[in-house]
Formats: C-alpha cells, sequence, structure tokens
C-alpha cells in the first residue's frame, strides 16, 4: 500500500489496521518515499518469556487465572 503524509494523518487507524494485517505501507511525502511501516513479529509466549523462569515448575501457577483468582480472594478476606 502506498499512501501520503495527508492520508497517514487522516486515516491512521484504518493503516495501522492494514499493517497489522501483514500488509507493508510505503509513506510518500510530495510525490517521494520516504518511510516505510512493516509490523512487528508475534510477540512470543509469555511461558517463554525469561520472566516466568522462576515459576515455571511450579505446579500451582500453571493455570495462571485460577491462581491469580486464589490470591486475590483471600486478599480480599483481609481488606474488607
Amino acid at each position: 500500500m502506498v499512501t501520503s503524509i495527508r492520508e497517514l494523518r487522516a486515516s491512521t487507524k484504518e493503516i495501522l489496521s492494514a499493517v497489522g494485517r501483514g500488509e507493508t505501507v510505503w509513506i510518500t511525502n510530495r510525490g517521494k518515499t520516504c518511510a516505510k511501516i512493516v509490523g512487528l513479529d508475534q510477540p512470543k509466549k509469555t511461558k517463554d518469556h525469561p520472566a516466568f523462569g522462576m515459576w515455571k515448575d511450579h505446579k500451582e501457577t500453571e493455570d495462571v487465572h485460577a491462581y491469580l483468582k486464589k490470591i486475590r480472594k483471600a486478599w480480599r478476606r483481609h481488606v474488607i
């Protein structure tokens, strides 16, 4: 897709949606190409993220949502 700076300002949401679908967008300024917008690679899954390394062997945290629900429930009992 090729678009001008003016169109980019007016239709930023639509252009970024196109980038999100995998299209490459070329930006022109007065008819000359000045920039290229490409999408980022998909982020890694959180289980592969190094910040979660110390929790990876804990059976209790295999289901993160259930674990958070459990600790929040305990927290609410103390606050109220």
